[in-house]
């Protein structure tokens, strides 16, 4: 065994699939869209190659980009402030129910994770909808027509609302993984707190928390990824619109492409969006330094 583990040849043969796997599949993409974003292409005729061009527009002058991006990082932080803190409150809560009630409420708090994103958007589409929609019935209905809305087609709405969606979506992922993390604390660790004389509120402050850090990190990992590559909502809801009061990169990216047929320039911002992706969750990984944690 400690001759295969030496030998390079063998070491070499047996990361080849591997390696050409990746190479193939993640590297060759990455540098065929360089290529292509460095070229004046609708994606039918012959590319003309234009160099840096793209990429200076993109970076100088392209507001709907960095309105996009901007769009994205409000996202996160929603996720990061909002979402996550009533996730995890509820997976304690739910931990603490025990019994046949725990399995309910984990199941009812999981439907939207499951429900098909074009479902999902279309149902909130109709709730949002100005003349019969149930949230405006329902204002209306609580004496509080005065706070109607045209939510989706409202510039000053439109973003609120679209965000309130997707962490609609995604609130069942974001506590299935704080509730999973919650059952891996030691019960024997609750026991010894109470019998030092720790309160409720302490244990989670002393305990809890400290133990879930590697569950949020992987948590906030998970929801800074999934608010820049969000697509599929907004192009099922408002496509970025009224204007681009809504939209985001991935679903700008497409419009570029096969609405606008700029093959160069889209793949131009692909090719920007993963260099943002990266530096985001290098920071982040900075912000969260890897720890050894045991229990």
């Amino acid at each position: 065994m400690h001759k295969v583990l030496t030998d390079k040849k063998t070491i070499l043969l047996l990361i080849l699939p591997g390696l050409s796997i990746y190479t193939f599949a993640i590297l060759a993409p990455i540098f065929l869209s360089v290529y292509i974003g460095m070229t004046d292409w609708s994606g039918i005729d012959k590319p003309v190659f234009i160099g840096f061009k793209n990429f200076k527009t993109i970076i100088l002058s392209d507001m709907t980009f960095w309105k996009s991006l901007y769009h994205a990082v409000l996202l996160a932080l929603s996720y990061l402030f909002i979402q996550h803190p009533i996730a995890l409150t509820f997976a304690i809560l739910i931990d603490k129910v025990g019994g046949r009630a725990e399995k309910i409420f984990r199941t009812i708090f999981f439907i939207p994770a499951i429900i098909p994103i074009i479902v999902t958007s279309r149902m909130w589409v109709s709730l949002y909808d100005p003349q019969y929609g149930l949230i405006n019935k329902a204002l209306e209905l609580f004496h509080l027509g005065f706070l109607k809305q045209q939510w989706l087609g409202d510039p000053k709405t439109v973003l609120a609302s679209v965000i309130v969606i997707m962490m609609w979506q995604g609130f069942g992922w974001a506590l299935l993984i704080y509730y999973a993390g919650l059952k891996g604390i030691p019960e024997e660790l609750y026991e010894a707190a109470k019998i030092d004389g720790a309160t409720g509120f302490n244990m989670y402050t002393k305990i809890t928390l400290p133990l879930l850090k590697p569950v949020i990190k992987v948590n906030f990992t998970i929801a800074i990824i999934y608010a820049l590559k969000q697509m599929e909502t907004v192009y099922l809801t408002t496509n970025g619109g009224p204007g681009d009061a809504s939209q985001f990169i991935a679903n700008y990216l497409y419009i570029k492409a096969f609405s606008s047929y700029q093959y160069g320039y889209a793949n131009a911002i692909s090719v920007l969006f993963v260099i943002v992706t990266l530096i985001i969750n290098v920071l982040f990984l900075k912000v969260f330094r890897a720890e050894n944690y045991e229990y």
